[in-house]
């Protein structure tokens, strides 16, 4: 009953570093596209992606116009296009190995455009028993609080979608956040990597403009 959707929760993280207004972004692993409606009210257009056909087909039937949904696999697959403003994630890029990922996002960047990813890690406790005990307590008392305005109707109560546990989990996390940062420094110099408190952590990296 108090449990709630942490994904939904970390939206307005991710527009938060979107530039004011976009010409096309890539929303990668969209799933059933709840993010890629939002992102559809930022950019121009919005190419969604994932690998099962099941998401695809129920982002096509919730996503506005200026959505294309496409089911592919960023890795091996050709992207629908290339100078992004912005390429996003949600809970996608810990089933990948970054040293593939992340050069062939950077690649689908337009210069100076912005990579926002939230995935994952690997539970760390030595260093991250801090974000793990703030992580429990706060999950039940957000929870009581979303709650509390879905009865209410006094604002998002951030409750599970119908569909949420059918997303296809393909890899649990490989890679504690202090490890996705290591290797981040080296393929993308100047990434920013930090942890989330709900059991996510963030990845931030601008393309340099020349």
């Amino acid at each position: 009953m108090l449990d709630w959707d942490h994904n939904a929760y970390y939206h307005r993280v991710l527009l938060g570093h979107l530039p004011p207004r976009c010409q096309r972004v890539l929303d990668i692993g969209c799933g059933a596209g709840g993010f890629a409606v939002e992102l559809a009210e930022r950019s121009d257009h919005v190419d969604a992606v994932d690998r099962s056909a099941a998401m695809v087909a129920e982002a096509r039937r919730r996503t506005p116009v200026n959505v294309h949904c496409v089911e592919g696999d960023v890795l091996t697959d050709a992207l629908p296009a290339t100078d992004y403003d912005a390429i996003v994630s949600i809970c996608a890029l810990h089933h990948m190995p970054l040293d593939a990922a992340l050069p062939r996002l950077a690649d689908a960047l337009r210069p100076g455009g912005v990579l926002a990813a939230i995935a994952l890690p690997r539970t760390d406790l030595r260093h991250e028993w801090a974000h793990e005990l703030a992580a429990g307590v706060g999950h039940r008392a957000l929870g009581l609080r979303f709650l509390s305005a879905r009865f209410l109707g006094t604002g998002p109560g951030f409750a599970k979608s119908p569909d949420h546990d059918a997303m296809p989990m393909v890899l649990d996390p490989q890679l504690t956040t202090r490890e996705v940062a290591a290797q981040a420094a080296t393929l993308l110099p100047g990434a920013h990597v930090r942890r989330l408190i709900f059991w996510r952590y963030l990845l931030v990296w601008q393309k340099p403009a020349a």
